[in-house]
């Protein structure tokens, strides 16, 4: 079986994150979807609801598991017994990042490939920085995060609102 990891930290998941990851298991028999723990973010969600997010909208396909990591991916990788890593591209800027990455990845790792998706031009803008920056001041998130996602991100800062700075 041939199977493939989406890692990222999906806070929160948008439309751009969905349409990668579908794309993704179209052609490979299993998508696991890695939501990192990153130390050095301070997220808005947690890990937990990170995965539950992703596990709510995409729950359409029968492919796909949600799982999460901290530490290097490459040893998730390693210990799942996956060779290949789908990571989807915005712009420019994203694949100097991401080849770095990638042979980094496979520097460490020899034989992990890295794929690359570029981005539907409809999602080329988006990203969940941007997304939160919207939704902290009550801007429509509406048809750049999922519905469920778009609650979730009016909850959270409806519990937290922005602070101004004197």
């Amino acid at each position: 079986m041939a199977a493939v990891l989406c890692p990222g930290s999906f806070d929160p998941p948008t439309n751009g994150h969905i349409d990668v990851i579908e794309r993704a298991a179209k052609h490979f028999d299993q998508v696991v979807v890695a939501v990192i723990a990153n130390p050095s973010k301070e997220p808005l969600f947690s890990l937990d609801q990170r995965k539950d997010l992703l596990v709510d909208v995409l729950s359409h396909l029968d492919n796909i598991e949600i799982a999460s990591f901290d530490g290097l991916l490459v040893d998730f990788a390693r210990t799942r017994g996956i060779s290949v890593i789908v990571k989807g591209l915005r712009a420019v800027s994203d694949f100097e990042y991401e080849l770095q990455m990638a042979q980094m990845n496979s520097a460490l790792l020899p034989g992990l490939d890295t794929m690359f998706v570029t981005a539907k031009p409809n999602w080329a803008f988006l990203s969940s920085s941007l997304v939160k920056q919207v939704a902290r001041y009550g801007g429509a998130v509406d048809g750049l995060v999922p519905p469920l996602v778009g609650k979730a991100l009016e909850e959270a800062y409806r519990v937290s609102p922005p602070t101004e700075h004197t």
